[in-house]
């Protein structure tokens, strides 16, 4: 019974045998009050039970979405490994071959990198950034002040975050 039968039925009067109208007892008021207050009770458990499963899901969710974040990446990265550990069992003393294995690795690791997200930053002849580049050293340069003149080792941005300032040397104010 819902809430508005309930309210329905307990405000129409009741007729006797004698055709009058008269109230419901207290009793049995009482009674249909109680049936409400249960079925709005249950509602609430079931909602109460219903939010406490949603939150559960989504911290599994979340927890799994920790755990494999980068699944994606490490599956990039295995056929980088393979390609080291195939060059490491090449036996043949041949310099070039060896150079374009290690090329065609680096283009392996560098396509990992930007499927990623992971840029280079390589900041030679731009002006000095402090959020994206670190000073090592300051030089003379026919350079304008404060521009980059020497990459020392280049750094790295995951999407919008620094993981690794480039280590730089700066052109000195001229005087």
């Amino acid at each position: 019974m819902t809430h508005e039968q309930t309210e329905n039925q307990s405000s129409q009067p009741e007729q006797d045998n004698t055709g009058k109208d008269t109230m419901p007892s207290l009793e049995e008021s009482l009674r249909q009050a109680e049936l409400a207050a249960q079925e709005h009770h249950d509602a609430w458990m079931r909602a109460r039970a219903e939010a406490d499963n949603i939150r559960k899901r989504a911290q599994i969710d979340i927890a799994n979405a920790h755990k494999y974040a980068v699944e994606n990446f490490a599956s990039e990265l295995l056929a980088v490994r393979d390609s080291l550990e195939a060059a490491l069992q090449d036996t043949s003393s041949d310099v070039d071959n060896l150079r374009n294995g290690v090329t065609l690795t680096l283009r392996q690791l560098t396509s990992a990198f930007e499927k990623s997200g992971l840029h280079e930053i390589n900041p030679a002849g731009e002006r000095f950034d402090p959020h994206k580049h670190q000073a090592i050293s300051m030089l003379d340069s026919d350079a304008e002040p404060n521009t980059v003149v020497a990459v020392l080792q280049k750094g790295y941005q995951l999407q919008d975050r620094i993981i690794r300032p480039a280590l730089v040397s700066v052109a000195k104010p001229k005087g």
